[in-house]
């Protein structure tokens, strides 16, 4: 239903017109609960109300802030520039690149921030998708808004001659539609085995487990691809809950897949101590031994790790002491070379960060291994929110990704964003297809954190700078 997000954009940006600041942060406040508390209605499945509900508080006083400086944008800059052509041609985009200043800002802080629910997300399966290997994701969210903000000033203009009038924003969607997608440089194929083992997996299903029951089966699930000829088999993210690299039977049994199918590598996800510090680690298993290996860069603040323990305790300490074990940022690169096959690797959440993302396919990466865990979720939307993602981190990389899941939905996916093959959720399977390998950067790679940049600066001195030239004016 990715039409709908350009009508909740045009809603949001009509009811901020013409309003004080703090009618707009109210009504900004109130579209971001009215979104979120949807959206990510899934982080109460297991804990309950308090982290669904200050989450979506969190973000919503953001949305209600980026609200504010739209308001203002509006209030301001037709006082200092008054001619229809800047109201029509410099306005729209000015809107645009402020919404992107609140996605930019929230999707990095606090503790690293929270990209969920940009409006880009949302285009995954729409026209404008291809767009994001030319711009990125922050860039489509700008291209959206402004193409919503145009409509929105069109029907605002007093000037007659309507029908002339929406004959702008329609030559202007046509032009962005006709963009060409992004040419894939594919150069060969990998035989990629990934494996859904099914298994209790979930942070709350360890009581409830047996010694071994998430190796053994992956282990169980993996022999449907002995014979298959795999160049390699993923598991995801957390598969084994013993680290082969200091427990006997958990390498014996990985040597014993991996001589059965023919000696192919395996990459799975584990837990890894070192010293005083805690990993959530994906490794290379070859030839007995872990040879390569990434650590999440970016664990999950209040899920896998809680900042600033001892300030958030006293206000949900039952919440706070289920996290045990607080993991520690990774510093490794995230492309692991696996017998000549440069692949990127990303952890769960990883795939929503953009800076993690670009990284991997800078550094070489020629196909994306997304491991993932989300049982904790269950049956709810998580999982097709994070398969959305990750179908446009395909299109934006020019990259095959190979989404796997502990309980699913596991596929991957092409690089232009087609689906090759799917394991149905809460089914043990595995997929094992030959996947394309590719080369070259896209412009978005190359180019996207500059664009945002670029965008978000210009936006916010436009304000400013319109705010003063308006003071001046009125004084």
């Amino acid at each position: 239903m990715w039409p709908l997000t350009f009508v909740g954009i045009a809603i949001v940006l009509v009811a901020a017109i013409g309003r004080r600041a703090g009618s707009a942060f109210l009504v900004g406040f109130l579209a971001g609960l009215s979104f979120y508390l949807v959206h990510v209605s899934w982080t109460a499945l297991y804990l309950g109300p308090v982290p669904w509900v200050a989450l979506s508080v969190l973000e919503s006083l953001f949305f209600g802030l980026g609200t504010v400086l739209i308001t203002l944008a509006y209030r301001w800059f037709p006082r200092v520039w008054r001619g229809p052509t800047a109201r029509l041609a410099v306005l729209p985009v000015l809107v645009g690149a402020l919404w992107t200043a609140r996605e930019g800002l929230v999707s990095t802080w606090p503790y690293g921030g929270f990209a969920w629910g940009r409006v880009a997300l949302s285009q995954s399966e729409s026209p404008f998708a291809p767009l994001v290997a030319w711009i990125g994701i922050s860039g489509l969210s700008f291209v959206m808004v402004a193409i919503v903000a145009l409509g929105v000033q069109v029907l605002s203009e007093p000037s007659p001659g309507l029908v002339r009038r929406l004959a702008v924003p329609s030559v202007v969607i046509v032009a962005v539609l006709a963009v060409p997608a992004w040419p894939t440089s594919e150069f060969g194929m990998s035989r990629i085995a990934a494996v859904q083992g099914n298994i209790k997996a979930g942070y709350f299903d360890a009581a409830e487990r047996e010694p071994g029951e998430l190796l053994l089966g992956q282990l169980d699930a993996s022999l449907s691809v002995v014979g298959e000829g795999a160049d390699m088999i993923v598991w995801p993210e957390g598969s084994s809950e013993y680290d082969p690299a200091v427990d006997a039977g958990a390498a014996r049994s990985l040597d014993a897949l991996s001589e059965l199918s023919g000696g192919a590598p395996i990459i799975l996800g584990a837990i890894q101590e070192r010293g005083d510090e805690v990993f959530n680690t994906s490794m290379l298993w070859q030839n007995g031994g872990v040879e390569d290996w990434y650590d999440k860069k970016h664990p999950i603040p209040f899920g896998e790790y809680v900042p600033d323990r001892a300030f958030w305790r006293p206000f949900a300490p039952e919440l706070i002491d289920l996290i045990g074990r607080d993991y520690t940022p990774g510093t490794r690169d995230g492309v692991i070379d696996v017998n000549g096959v440069i692949t990127g690797i990303s952890i769960c959440f990883d795939i929503v960060d953009d800076a993690v993302m670009r990284d991997s396919v800078d550094r070489g990466a020629q196909v994306l291994l997304a491991q993932t865990n989300n049982a904790d979720f269950g049956t709810t939307d998580e999982n097709q929110q994070q398969l959305a993602i990750t179908r446009l981190r395909a299109i934006e990389t020019s990259r095959s990704v190979v989404s796997i899941s502990t309980v699913g939905l596991s596929a991957i996916i092409g690089p232009r964003g087609e689906t090759i093959a799917t394991v149905p959720a809460y089914e043990p399977g595995a997929l094992v297809e030959d996947v394309p390998l590719s080369r070259g950067l896209t412009p978005a790679v190359l180019l996207g954190g500059q664009i945002e940049g670029l965008v978000v600066g210009w936006g916010i001195g436009t304000l400013l700078v319109s705010g003063l030239l308006a003071r001046r004016r009125q004084g």
